[in-house]
């Protein structure tokens, strides 16, 4: 596998990318908004009618669990991405030239994967460090010390966060093997947030805690899901089932 083809495909792709003005918007407003709005609700929740808000006890429980919402979103921000560069080439007759190329199935695939998984990655981070930011002005006073960065953020966003983006990467290829209508393989690619939503769901439930040990347990899972739907994902994107069957 040539690696430099991949990554002209990727520049290509990324290029067309910032001329989709619905693409930028939604990679770079949904990180953003949920930056500014879970500090804002540690700071005002339970302060009408003179209450003192979130007890500090409860923050250090809270807070990991915030965090957790910046894995939740890479489903929907990569969806955006790969179902256009995928469905909507196919849509509007710009994949094929690209297939005509001396490029291998892989070369391609990669070059589109890496155009997908930066962009959502990047504005994930950019977020995260919002957030943290944020955050830390916010609890520095009920806590006593900035609680951000630390291990369990670390494990969030340096291993969970990159694994959850591949494995919406590699749906997104299944799924645009199977469907005509970008708007289609966004929805269906966007219901990778379903088990991560779950699990969220669950630690506020007081089920499962999200500490650093079960976030590593949880990252296994993803990586072993990551291995599996590679080798599907694959076998799926091969240029003559593409231009013959996917329709």
């Amino acid at each position: 596998m040539n690696l430099s083809k991949s990554w002209i495909i990727a520049a290509k792709d990324l290029k067309v990318f910032r001329r989709k003005k619905n693409i930028v918007f939604s990679t770079i407003a949904l990180p953003l908004l949920i930056s500014i709005l879970l500090p804002s609700v540690v700071e005002f929740a339970g302060n009408r009618n003179g209450g003192g808000g979130i007890p500090a006890a409860e923050l250090p429980i809270l807070l990991p669990a915030f965090t957790f919402f910046f894995i939740i979103i890479s489903a929907p921000l990569i969806a955006a991405i790969a179902s256009y560069s995928l469905v909507g080439e196919k849509v509007e007759k710009s994949l094929e030239p690209l297939l005509a190329t001396p490029t291998t199935d892989g070369e391609i695939l990669l070059g589109k994967s890496i155009a997908a998984f930066l962009p959502p990655m990047a504005s994930i981070y950019v977020g995260a460090a919002i957030f943290m930011a944020l955050m830390d002005a916010v609890t520095y006073s009920k806590l006593g010390y900035y609680f951000f960065p630390n291990l369990n953020v670390g494990v969030v966003l340096l291993l969970l966060a990159p694994l959850a983006a591949i494995l919406s990467v590699e749906v997104n290829v299944i799924v645009s093997s199977r469907v005509s209508d970008v708007r289609a393989a966004q929805q269906l690619g966007v219901l990778t947030a379903l088990p991560l939503g779950g699990i969220y769901l669950a630690s506020e439930l007081g089920l499962i805690s999200l500490d650093t040990n079960n976030l590593l347990i949880i990252s296994g899972v993803l990586l072993l899901a990551d291995l599996l739907l590679f080798y599907i994902s694959a076998a799926t994107f091969r240029r003559e089932e593409i231009l013959t069957k996917w329709k």
